[in-house]
């Protein structure tokens, strides 16, 4: 990483300015002091001091860094380390033989820089792959410097309510009930995580119908609920039936993934808690199922009996709906299989566009402000103040949203006043 920026003032000058708000990219300069936005400025701005370090982005767009809402940086698959054996439900054969936990770290460092090479500089966890609090120590290393990746917000494994879960020793009792629920949700606190998952419904790849079934009672989501709220930490969750959502959403559930079925009354809800709640549907990994699996096993029967296909299409009816509702809706694709690898995180902007009737710099918005607010820190805006997460994009992705999906595109990266990279070709670039 790039130090020198940190130390004085930089300037993006001449190019296009994508401030993340949702307005029109309009020519602009960013100004970066340190580790935070300075100013934004339309037109040409004012002039540079002797020290400056002024990088030259005509024919570019300089926009907020992108979040991915939807993050698994445990799962192991990412472009350029493809891993079949984690593939649901073709094949689980990376539980049976499970790195340990330094080197369940390493693959997650890698997958963290792939994400951010591919202008992800904020990252909202849904969920670690096993119990062991690796995210923790991976959020916690990039905050320190010690590894490039996203800001990350980490969460823990997910629980489902089956009295009988499954580990790397066989199966084991596990206790259900509000009490059982509290006592997950105050552990998983103390063991340093940001949010607590809970699969609020089944799936249909575990179970036929399983995405209908709800797993939680009220009793039990209230409880989670109430010792998240005592604990000081978020709740997230897996929830496709219509209940598992109305439970989700009446219990202070913080962001709420897949939300394939909701019915009427579930959307009528929703609407009612607009400003509370966060959706990220994944649609990157349906849409990877339904039509890009087939190298892994998945072809169109098995993507039908995993539910994908299904799913798939009432995503496609139901999203444009809540967009028109003014839901926060946002791109995080369930990234980390092998038909599905971290690093095409971008690929769920184009499927907002072309799926969800959302124009490219909504879908951008979706990507950067939104995700800043699903963070709850400073970044996904260029304003004043904020974290200096900036990336400058060849061309003008409000016009070409599949621009995003191309890290060559990324002429430069900066996270937090440093650069990540920045291209010797960008005028300014060289140091």
């Amino acid at each position: 990483m790039d130090d020198s920026a940190i130390n004085g003032r930089v300037r993006f000058v001449g190019g296009l300015v994508f401030d993340g708000s949702g307005a029109p990219s309009v020519p602009g300069e960013v100004v970066v002091r340190g580790d935070r936005i300075e100013s934004v400025r339309a037109g040409t701005g004012g002039e540079p001091r002797p020290d400056d370090r002024v990088v030259d982005c005509r024919g570019a767009t300089v926009m907020p860094g992108m979040i991915e809402s939807h993050a698994h940086l445990t799962f192991p698959s990412a472009v350029g380390h493809l891993d079949p054996s984690f593939n649901p439900p073709m094949d689980v054969g990376f539980f049976r033989h499970m790195p340990s936990p330094d080197e369940h770290l390493a693959i997650a460092e890698r997958n963290a820089r792939i994400l951010l090479d591919h202008g992800f500089t904020s990252a909202y966890s849904a969920g670690s792959l096993t119990p062991v609090p690796i995210e923790v120590r991976l959020r916690d290393r990039i905050a320190a410097g010690e590894v490039p990746g996203p800001r990350l917000r980490a969460a823990s494994f997910e629980r489902d309510n089956n009295p009988v879960r499954m580990g790397p020793s066989g199966p084991a009792p596990q206790a259900t009930g509000p009490n059982a629920v509290r006592e997950f949700v105050r552990e998983q606190a103390r063991l340093g995580f940001d949010s607590v998952k809970f699969l609020l419904s089944n799936d249909d790849v575990f179970l036929a119908g399983g995405s209908m079934v709800t797993q939680y009672s009220p009793d039990e989501a209230a409880a989670a609920g109430a010792e998240a709220r005592e604990s000081g930490v978020w709740l997230n969750c897996h929830a496709q039936s219509p209940d598992s959502i109305k439970l989700a959403v009446r219990n202070g559930f913080r962001s709420i993934y897949h939300c394939s079925y909701a019915d009427a009354d579930a959307i009528d809800l929703l609407e009612a808690h607009k400003d509370s709640v966060f959706l990220s549907p994944a649609v990157g990994i349906m849409w990877a199922n339904v039509h890009e699996g087939a190298e892994f096993g998945i072809d169109e029967a098995t993507a039908a009996t995993m539910g994908s296909v299904a799913s798939l299409d009432s995503m496609t009816r139901l999203y444009p709906e809540l967009r028109k509702r003014g839901l926060r809706v946002l791109p995080g694709g369930d990234y980390g299989f092998p038909n599905n690898p971290i690093g095409r995180n971008a690929r769920d902007l184009e499927l907002f566009v072309s799926l969800f009737e959302h124009t490219p710099a909504e879908a951008l918005r979706a990507a950067t402000f939104y995700g800043g607010l699903l963070m709850d820190m400073p970044v996904g805006r260029l304003t004043p103040g904020h974290h200096a997460d900036i990336l400058v994009v060849r061309g003008d992705p409000t016009e070409d949203i599949a621009l995003m999906q191309d890290p060559g595109n990324f002429l430069a990266i900066m996270q937090g006043g440093r650069f990540h990279k920045i291209t010797e070709s960008l005028p300014g670039g060289a140091r």
